[in-house]
């Protein structure tokens, strides 16, 4: 009785209502429509058609575990084909919310343009697979804690985590607004490394442990190339345009040449170049280019060494 009388009224619900609305009228932008603006692609869906994805590319690993020859061109084939649908209806919500204050007439061509990406992205998947598979031996032979290809595949979080990545890069490539964003956040979420889907990256990628990885947008990441926890490959600075806001597209992630080793929690800033096959050591801060084969140490750097 006692703690019902120590209660504070109820808050007036209309006004908390006609506040939140209010403001999220103000967000949208004059004119448009509200059920355009609210056509964004859902969460669900995107992890959804991406599990599916997993389960293509690494069958018996994800999605059903017991298929024979026979039942895994038939798992393939509907798992493909409720793909491209899932996925091309995804992509046109994405197009239609980013269309803006834009008349809704301008996106008659959505559905044609979803369709095309969808496509174009499925017929991607045997080099998307071809690639990965060069990770998950990366993977094997650059941990002496793998026992096995399979291991890697079934268990590591740095094979997620590239997995959901060149999903998500192709899609990048064909424009297609929103889902790769989603999709690499969503395994940021599971995994700790933080890619975005820009980033360009070749064969045989390998992250150890994984956890607190970050990998800018204009990065570009050669063959046969190792990172471990904590590494950042980011941006120095940001240019900013007339009104002080930063310039999109702008190259500002570092180049990383092939058979390079970045080790634990160095941060490597700016558009400069690793060499190949340099050696990258823990805890380095690193903002200057190092020739091929250097081995960059932070005792080296803190005396101003290059």
């Amino acid at each position: 009785m006692n703690a019902e009388r120590s209660r504070p009224a109820p808050p007036e619900i209309s006004r908390v209502v006609e506040a939140l609305c209010s403001a999220s009228e103000s967000y949208l932008a004059a004119g448009t429509p509200a059920a355009v603006r609210r056509e964004f692609p859902s969460r669900g869906a995107i992890v959804g058609i991406v599990e599916d994805l997993r389960s293509v590319l690494f069958p018996g690993f994800f999605g059903p575990s017991e298929l024979s020859r026979e039942t895994l061109r038939y798992h393939a084939g509907a798992t493909l084909d409720r793909v491209l649908h899932d996925l091309a209806e995804q992509i046109k919500r994405g197009i239609v919310a980013t269309l803006g204050a834009a008349d809704p007439k301008a996106c008659e061509d959505c559905e044609e343009r979803a369709w095309s990406a969808a496509t174009a992205f499925l017929e991607r998947l045997p080099e998307l697979r071809r690639l990965l598979g060069t990770d998950v031996q990366a993977a094997y032979e650059g941990d002496p804690a793998a026992s096995s290809p399979d291991e890697a595949i079934f268990c590591y979080p740095g094979i997620l985590g590239i997995t959901s990545q060149r999903i998500a890069h192709e899609l990048y490539l064909l424009r297609v607004p929103l889902i790769p964003r989603l999709i690499t956040e969503h395994a940021h979420t599971l995994t700790g490394m933080d890619i975005h889907p820009g980033a360009r990256i070749g064969e045989r990628f390998f992250v150890d442990h994984c956890t607190g990885v970050v990998i800018g947008e204009t990065c570009e990441i050669g063959r046969n190339v190792r990172l471990y926890q904590g590494v950042t490959l980011g941006a120095k600075s940001f240019p900013l345009d007339e009104a002080g806001r930063p310039i999109k597209g702008i190259p500002r992630h570092p180049i990383v040449e092939d058979d390079v080793t970045i080790y634990a929690n160095a941060t490597v800033l700016g558009r400069i170049t690793l060499g190949k096959g340099s050696s990258i050591g823990g805890n380095v801060w690193l903002t200057h280019s190092v020739p091929p084969g250097s081995v960059i140490t932070q005792g080296q750097e803190r005396n101003g060494m290059p």
